[in-house]
């Protein structure tokens, strides 16, 4: 499909300078800082008399935003007109665009005290979801939520049914006609709303305080098994299934920058053997040239140019920083083992020089002895 976009595009020059501005980190900064200025604005907007006071600016800066998002999408739009479909991402932005541009048709059509105009106003809001495609990091996330979704749908599945075999028990139970508690049992529905309450333990105390008024023997057992089974089996294996799948998603993306990073390293690296080779190359014309003795008299006046700054790319495996780590580990070891033979040295010799000094002290004794006898 590339290759025949090539062939009858005649403006590859202009389509190739405008897919650099796209991905240039300067157009990333300006459409992020557009969008958090346009959220930032929104949220001034919710008070009164700030909207109000500055009606103009808020006026000058709608048309600003509308503007750099339609160019955006035009840009984006003109470099790959075909592919630009195929993204979910850049589907959310078009939805954006048709989303801000609601309020203005509305206002046109139906006039200013339109009934759900406010409605309207308030999906401006979803404008900060541009900067999904602007952040690997929220991409991974949501990368993370869509592989969990068959998971997630078995376990909701899985809760409806516990919900509903507990929503006709205690309809039957606690919503009886006579003495039953009818505005939290007294319908399948009531029951269903009732029993979400008691999953995200929330007012369940209140909930089984009205049945206690009315002396249910089974309330406080039903209670405490729907509560174990919803709340501690159920929401933990669905957050459970969240974090794994999400770990997941992050050591994936965490793989993919630091593929990314060795990619950038060697296309430096082969930037810099080039121009090594170049170098080479222009120093092995000028030896032409040039009347020099010999290579060795070329390398030395080549080495004088030289500064500290300039790159090497070196590929002998005694340059490399795993084996310059363990080198030097290594040399601490032989330090560190010199030192305790040294040490070990020392007290040899102490112990010879005591002996030497027993073995002098004795022999004086045994003169002495042979003199005593004499």
């Amino acid at each position: 499909m590339a290759l025949v976009s090539l062939m009858w595009r005649k403006d590859t020059q202009c389509q190739a300078f405008v897919k650099r501005i796209i991905l240039s980190r300067l157009f990333r900064i300006i459409m992020i800082s557009t969008i958090s200025t346009n959220a930032f604005l929104v949220v001034l907007g919710t008070d009164y008399k700030t909207r109000y006071n500055m009606f103009r600016l808020f006026e000058v800066f709608e048309i600003l935003f509308v503007t750099i998002y339609s160019a955006e999408f035009y840009m984006k739009l003109y470099v790959d007109p075909i592919n630009y479909w195929k993204n979910g991402y850049n589907l959310l932005d078009v939805l954006v665009i048709v989303n801000i541009s609601i309020p203005y048709t509305i206002r046109k059509i139906k006039g200013e005290h339109y009934p759900y105009l406010n409605i309207v106003d308030g999906l401006q809001s979803l404008r900060i979801l541009k900067l999904i495609s602007y952040s690997r990091g929220i991409r991974t996330l949501i990368t993370a939520i869509g592989q969990t979704a068959y998971t997630v749908a078995s376990v909701l599945i899985l809760f409806f049914v516990l919900m509903y075999i507990f929503a006709i028990l205690g309809f039957c139970l606690f919503g009886g006609s006579d003495r039953g508690d009818l505005k939290n049992w007294g319908n399948l529905a009531v029951a269903f709303f009732t029993l979400f309450s008691l999953a995200t333990v929330d007012g369940w105390t209140d909930l089984q305080q009205q049945l206690d008024k009315r002396n249910f023997a089974l309330s406080r057992t039903f209670t405490i098994i729907f509560i174990l089974l919803a709340s501690f089996v159920f929401l933990s294996m669905f957050v459970g299934v969240m974090i794994i799948h999400t770990e997941n998603s992050i050591k994936k993306f965490e793989q993919e920058l630091m593929l990314e990073r060795h990619l950038t390293l060697m296309k430096e690296k082969q930037v810099i053997v080039r121009r090594q080779q170049e170098e080479v190359s222009r120093l092995m014309q000028t030896q032409k040239n040039v009347d020099y003795k010999s290579f060795s008299e070329l390398v030395e006046n080549f080495k004088k140019t030289l500064r500290h700054t300039d790159p090497m790319v070196l590929d002998d495996f005694g340059t490399s920083l795993p084996f310059i780590d363990i080198y030097l580990s290594t040399l601490d070891n032989q330090d560190t083992t010199i030192y305790k033979l040294q040490e070990l040295y020392y007290e040899i010799v102490h112990v010879l020089s005591l002996m030497l000094e027993d073995l002098s002290q004795e022999k004086q004794s045994h003169s002495l002895e042979k003199v005593d006898e004499k």
